[in-house]
């Protein structure tokens, strides 16, 4: 056996030189961050292999690095007055081209850009060409189909191609039987508010993610909120049109037994009635992601 006192400064030696290597690798790439960023540009990275490059064989670590980056960018940007997201793709890029197998930062990346402001960057088209490098570098990875479609489906509405992209995904032997059923709804009834729920459902239920799961319930709430309102506005005309007045509350469908009680949105606060006849979400609800419940 070698004495420690004899390959222990050799491993320290390495652990120390490795170490100023690598800082000095990511303080290079932070320069050319800032130099874009402070012009008010995009960073655009032509060649992956450049990043390569760089990495210098830390492509491992640089890339949990600059995942983390892109996080804390997103979340300061989120958290701020302004919520711009102007290096969120290409901390994105950086961190996908130094390790193409990272699927969580192709996922929660692809949440970040696609989501609309001020919750997110409004980029679905940026979203779709990462998901679609993760497909290329995980073909076997049948989720990354799954978020394509969503994002065609949901981001650009071009139905066609989510429904191309749930067949794909579908091909798989390991996806769910569901992606071929949503191909061919979704190519026969388009954007019905129905698979949007059921997509988000599936989302929900196939992440044990905390963020992506709370990512999926906020708009699952938002479109049964949705669904409520319309069942709501629906009911208060019908009850217009039988008693020849508009009801100023809900109470007259509770007594008249049209209601069972004062209804509540899915996050347990009462849906109110505007003087208007709209139904709102109440100003303290949490939720976001409805589009027919808050003020235009």
């Amino acid at each position: 056996m070698i004495p420690a006192r004899r390959w222990l400064p050799m491993v320290l030696l390495v652990g120390l030189v490795g170490g100023y290597v690598l800082v000095g690798v990511q303080h290079r790439v932070d320069a050319t961050l800032a130099e874009f960023a402070s012009g008010g540009q995009l960073l655009y990275l032509s060649s992956p292999e450049w990043v390569k490059r760089l990495a210098m064989g830390y492509d491992g670590l640089l890339a949990c690095l600059y995942w983390t980056r892109a996080v804390q960018h997103y979340g300061r940007q989120h958290m701020g007055t302004v919520r711009q997201y102007p290096l969120l793709y290409p901390l994105l890029d950086i961190t996908t081209t130094l390790d193409p197998e990272l699927k969580i930062a192709y996922r929660f990346g692809a949440i970040f850009l696609s989501e609309p402001p001020p919750h997110g960057a409004g980029r679905a088209d940026q979203a779709i060409t990462l998901i679609q490098k993760g497909i290329r570098h995980n073909p076997d990875y049948w989720y990354f189909w799954y978020d394509l479609g969503f994002l065609y489906y949901r981001g650009l509405k071009d139905y066609p191609r989510a429904a191309a992209a749930f067949a794909e995904g579908a091909k798989n032997p390991q996806a769910g039987p569901w992606m071929k059923v949503m191909a061919a709804r979704i190519a026969a009834e388009g954007g019905d508010r129905r698979w949007a729920m059921f997509l988000w459902n599936e989302l929900y239920k196939s992440t044990d993610n905390p963020y992506i799961r709370k990512n999926a319930r906020d708009h699952i709430y938002g479109l049964q909120a949705d669904f409520d309102i319309e069942f709501l506005e629906a009911l208060l005309a019908r009850y217009q049109r039988t008693t020849g007045q508009p009801a100023a509350s809900f109470e007259p469908l509770v007594a008249a037994g049209v209601l069972r009680g004062l209804p509540l949105d899915p996050a347990g606060f009462p849906y109110r009635l505007g003087a208007d006849g709209r139904v709102r979400l109440d100003p303290q609800s949490p939720i976001t992601t409805s589009t027919r419940g808050r003020e235009p």
